[in-house]
């Protein structure tokens, strides 16, 4: 079988990702760049009987000289021949109806000598804006194959892929001359390399980065030598000479209707970025989709979370006696119960956000935002790693890459942990819904979800407070400015959406899975050993102490296990540990949870599962295992509950602020390349949640 490599190139906001999944559906897989934490995405397709194509999603990029991170991984994949993802074909993916923008990098990207097709995506929507493009004449002006696609509704899919099994038809030839720019130094240039490609050799001349493939020129000529504002001017002249050069073809085979095109988007902007009603409409937004967390997802908890807890009581039942059923129906079951039964939140939140993110909405918020950012030393940029931040911190710091100033960087990837990450929400709904009652304010605002609401805004303040803190002690050497770009309104596509859910819940899955695992079989052991002279004595010390208590037989079987459990080593270990977090309102269990939940937040309700479900006897009570209702019943000494309103205020506080995951600490720590930066975020963090934990509690006990 045939194999053809394709490249996906285009700027944000064009549909890359939708033509990118419309080509390979599930047959794709998320990874990273060798060495760096920038995302990598690549699927497969048959095009044809014998043909399969590997298809390379790069970053989005608007111009081939890179101003972020991501730019630069877009560049090199597209200049060094040497590089696994170097293409044998390039798809640039453009917009209808902002072709000419999009058209500035198509010209680089032929310029570098691929057989290159240009995909018009949105093309159902040129009748509605009143665009008319002449195909033929616009192919026969770019010298390339150009096709009208929609994503969105599936069209010109087929052709496009018959465009690719032809890529070697399409012409390599360079359709920019560079020579307009400044004829004698591009002359020189051509002449000292006949054999390179003359914009790859232009490109090494303005040291966009350090390419390889290349050898440095050595030459004593001074009209030759440029210097950095030199090479600065060349690049502006460059910009100017194709805008005009697109402009002049465009003028032939590109018009548009401008009452047609902006009037209905213009309305919607108005409003939804207007200085009053924006931040209204969208704490509104906000209130609906972390109502819909609570209120949709409800049932299928219920349903996870009873079939775990019967899980572990039919292991128990059929499974011989002995250690390794105790492993598995008091460690493993009950630790990956505690995350799968988040798994209904976590997909409906993503499926939402994604939904924002589809029609063009989030676009419009990080615009709104950036007018808060701003008195914060933060930009307007800032805001798309704090948004990112909601579903995990280590994307949402590698997001900060897009910021070219390193001040404006550096406080961003300080302070966006503060933001409330997915792993943040099993611990909120385990707490809101012990101390919150299901209720409703004005008969349809939902309690709940109004709290969770309140704990996402709680950490956005902690952020752009953190970046106030910061912008004080932190000089900058230059300043920046904000630009983004307002995507058109789209439809959302349901493919698009329902792949964003199953990759970010099948993440949390994996990624949180496999810590859970891990430590519930830690935890486990550790609660089910002890020392000998206390723990291995425990029926008999349990059964003369209670001995003239009149307990039945399943009451006497819970006190033993509770026993065993306080004189095991994680037991043990609590009870050492428990005075530092005693004037928090936790006790022993809660403890351990917290201390191991620095390894990742969403380990501290699979903590809890096990830790309680040891503490009891499976026989005594069918549901049992299940971890809301058990930690609800949960007493004191002194017959208080363990979950009490301040306790529970106290550990929605500790995990608002404090850092706990020590993935975040390693993508701070390659990011920043500096540990004095790493140190003093967790420090901070951990310093700061503790503090305002002690003082919730003191206050409300």
């Amino acid at each position: 079988m045939n194999q053809i490599k394709v490249a996906l190139v285009g700027n944000p906001n064009v549909g890359k990702t939708s033509v990118f999944n419309a080509l390979t559906g599930l047959n794709q897989h998320v990874g990273n760049y060798p060495g760096i934490t920038v995302e990598r995405k690549v699927g497969t397709t048959n095009i044809e009987k014998n043909i399969k194509a590997t298809v390379i999603d790069l970053p989005g990029t608007y111009s081939i000289n890179p101003s972020s991170k991501d730019e630069e991984i877009a560049l090199k994949a597209l200049y060094d021949e040497q590089n696994k993802d170097y293409p044998d074909v390039v798809v640039v993916i453009a917009e209808v109806e902002n072709l000419k923008r999009n058209l500035f990098l198509f010209t680089q990207i032929k310029d570098l000598g691929f057989p290159t097709i240009l995909a018009l995506n949105m093309a159902d929507q040129m009748v509605k804006k009143g665009i008319s493009i002449d195909i033929e004449l616009l192919q026969e002006k770019l010298q390339t194959k150009v096709v009208l696609i929609s994503a969105r509704k599936k069209e010109g899919i087929n052709s496009l892929k018959k465009a690719i099994v032809e890529f070697e038809k399409g012409s390599t030839k360079p359709i920019f001359d560079l020579k307009s720019i400044d004829a004698s130094y591009f002359e020189t240039l051509e002449q000292l390399y006949p054999n390179q490609n003359p914009y790859k050799v232009w490109l090494t001349q303005a040291k966009v980065f350090a390419f390889e493939g290349i050898q440095p020129m050595i030459s004593s000529n001074a009209e030759f030598q440029k210097n950095e504002a030199e090479i600065k001017r060349l690049q502006h002249k460059e910009t100017i000479k194709r805008y005009q050069f697109i402009n002049e073809i465009l003028k032939k085979t590109y018009t548009i209707d401008e009452s047609k095109a902006t009037d209905i988007r213009m309305r919607f902007d108005r409003i939804l970025t207007h200085k009053f009603w924006g931040y209204v409409i969208f704490l509104l937004v906000l209130l609906v989709i972390y109502g819909s967390v609570f209120e949709l997802a409800s049932y299928p908890m219920d349903f996870v979370d009873g079939l775990f807890s019967d899980l572990s009581s039919w292991v128990s039942t059929v499974l011989p006696e002995g250690k390794l059923t105790e492993l598995i129906a008091e460690g493993i079951v009950p630790g990956l119960g505690g995350v799968m039964m988040f798994v209904p939140q976590i997909a409906i939140l993503f499926f939402l956000i994604s939904i924002l993110e589809e029609t063009g909405y989030m676009s419009r918020v990080v615009f709104l935002m950036d007018r808060i950012m701003k008195p914060f030393g933060l930009s307007g940029k800032s805001v798309v790693p704090l948004v990112s931040g909601t579903a995990c911190a280590i994307p949402a710091i590698m997001a900060a890459r897009n910021i070219e100033n390193p001040k404006e960087r550096l406080i961003t990837m300080l302070v966006t942990p503060f933001t409330t990450c997915s792993a943040r929400i099993p611990v909120y709904i385990i707490i809101i819904s012990l101390i919150i009652p299901q209720t409703y304010i004005f008969g349809f605002i939902p309690l709940q979800g109004l709290v969770m609401t309140g704990m996402y805004l709680l950490g956005f303040l902690a952020a752009i407070g953190g970046g106030w803190i910061l912008n004080k002690f932190i000089k900058a050497d230059r300043k920046s400015y904000f630009i983004i770009e307002m995507p058109t309104y789209k439809m959302p596509i349901l493919k698009n959406v329902l792949l964003n859910m199953y990759e970010k819940s099948l993440s949390y899955i994996v990624g949180a899975g496999k810590i859970i695992l891990s430590l519930s079989v830690v935890i486990w052991f550790l609660g089910a050993h002890g020392p000998s002279n206390t723990f291995g004595n425990a029926e008999e010390i349990v059964t003369e102490r209670h001995i003239n208590d009149g307990l039945t037989e399943d009451e006497l079987a819970n006190e033993i296990s509770g026993y065993e459990l306080e004189h095991s080593y994680i037991g043990m270990i609590g009870r050492a540990v428990e005075p530092v977090f005693r004037p928090l309102g936790y006790d022993w269990k809660m403890s351990i949870a917290v201390l191991t939940s620095f390894a990742a937040r969403e380990v501290f309700v699979g903590n809890l599962a096990v830790l309680y479900n040891m503490g009891k006897d499976s026989d005594v009570e069918e549901d049992s295992g299940k971890i809301i209702e058990t930690l609800s019943q949960e007493k004191r000494a002194d017959g208080s509950l363990v979950y009490d309103f301040s306790t529970g205020i106290s550990l929605l506080l500790f995990y608002a602020f404090a850092m706990q995951c020590l993935s975040t600490v390693g993508v701070t720590k390659k990011e920043t390349n500096s540990w004095k930066w790493t140190i003093f975020q967790m420090v901070f963090m951990t310093g700061f949640a503790y503090i305002v934990s002690l003082i919730a509690y003191q206050l409300l006990k």
